[in-house]
């Protein structure tokens, strides 16, 4: 793509409104730094420096969606506790609308805590209990998507597997978006396996992909149009999913797609190096669905997106980028 066209979709982006639905959950990162061993066991003492909170899991979707388009939307499960209180602020500080938030009496918010020494992640803590959310939960939810649809141009589904995403409700979703002619896409979970009906793309990873066509991987080959048994696997989840296109992306090389009117189309990693690959997959997922939103072909929105992912895995913590960021990348590797 030339920078005209890059300008042009991203000046359409500009104009886009979107909805993510799925686990949302709070991120937390302790920074600190390692000089000696512990004496009472042979694990790191870390001297804590200072901490960090960002949206984490599909409210990280949302986060990386609000420096490009118009509006953000986001619908997902919380507790009533502290925590849902800070994601909410957090959220709101962005500017990314909280109303699709359902409280749920007796669920914990998720909240994973990452501890950082020396650039790379000493260890981290999870604090979650899968709670399957009521049916008077989702019926909420249900209802608050009805009421934001009109005013939104494409739908994210976000499966971290935490429990919220339901076939019956991914089912009932899908319909009303499909019926109102909104782009649909997902970031699946193999864990919690589900059919996407009215889907535009499914985008999971290589090792999810693999998963979901209950295939093992026998590695990555150099070449991924050469990775006979990467495109048996892409071949099949077209079909099995009917879907039109499938993105999955490869670490290291890059993101390949699969599209039902052309042969696959592969981009290689754009990424300088690689710090953190922490909500890489958000990152993916949220610039694909938004380019589709502006006009963009699937192929030019698999570009935008291997762009925008190579610029946050050379980041620390889970990081989003900005449309210069995005543009300076395509300067860089053109």
């Amino acid at each position: 793509m030339n920078s005209e066209r890059i300008q042009y979709l991203l000046e359409q982006s500009s104009r886009q409104r979107l909805l993510v639905v799925g686990d949302v959950m709070l991120d937390e990162f302790v920074w600190g730094k390692v000089s000696r061993i512990s004496p009472e066991a042979p694990v790191p003492v870390v001297e804590v420096q200072s901490e960090s909170s960002y949206p984490g899991g599909a409210a990280n979707v949302a986060r990386n969606l609000r420096p490009f388009c118009e509006a953000v939307q986001i619908c997902g499960a919380v507790g009533r506790d502290p925590h849902a209180k800070h994601l909410k602020t957090l959220l709101a500080t962005e500017h990314i609308s909280t109303d699709g938030l359902i409280e749920v009496e007796g669920m914990p918010t998720i909240v994973k805590t990452r501890i950082i020494a020396r650039q790379q992640q000493v260890v981290r803590v999870d604090r979650e209990k899968r709670f399957p959310a009521t049916a008077a939960a989702l019926n909420s939810a249900r209802q608050r998507i009805a009421e934001l649809l009109p005013d939104v141009d494409g739908v994210i589904f976000e499966d971290y597997g935490k429990g919220f995403l339901s076939q019956d409700f991914v089912n009932r979703v899908s319909e009303m978006a499909v019926k109102a002619h909104k782009i649909v896409t997902a970031d699946p979970n193999p864990g919690n396996p589900l059919l996407w009906p009215g889907i535009t793309t499914l985008k999971p990873n290589r090792s999810e992909a693999f998963a979901m066509a209950a295939q093992s991987d026998p590695g990555a080959a150099d070449a991924p149009l050469r990775d006979e048994p990467l495109l048996a696997v892409g071949k099949l989840l077209l079909e099995r999913f009917d879907i039109p296109t499938l993105l999955i992306t490869l670490g290291e090389h890059g993101i390949i797609l699969f599209d039902r009117k052309t042969s696959p189309y592969h981009t290689p990693t754009r990424a300088r190096e690689v710090f953190d690959v922490s909500g890489a997959g958000d990152t993916a997922i949220a610039l694909y669905t938004l380019s589709l939103c502006a006009g963009a072909t699937p192929q030019e929105a698999a570009e935008i997106s291997n762009h925008a992912s190579g610029v946050v895995v050379g980041k620390l913590g889970t990081a989003t980028l900005t449309p210069q960021e995005l543009m300076e990348s395509f300067q860089i590797h053109t």
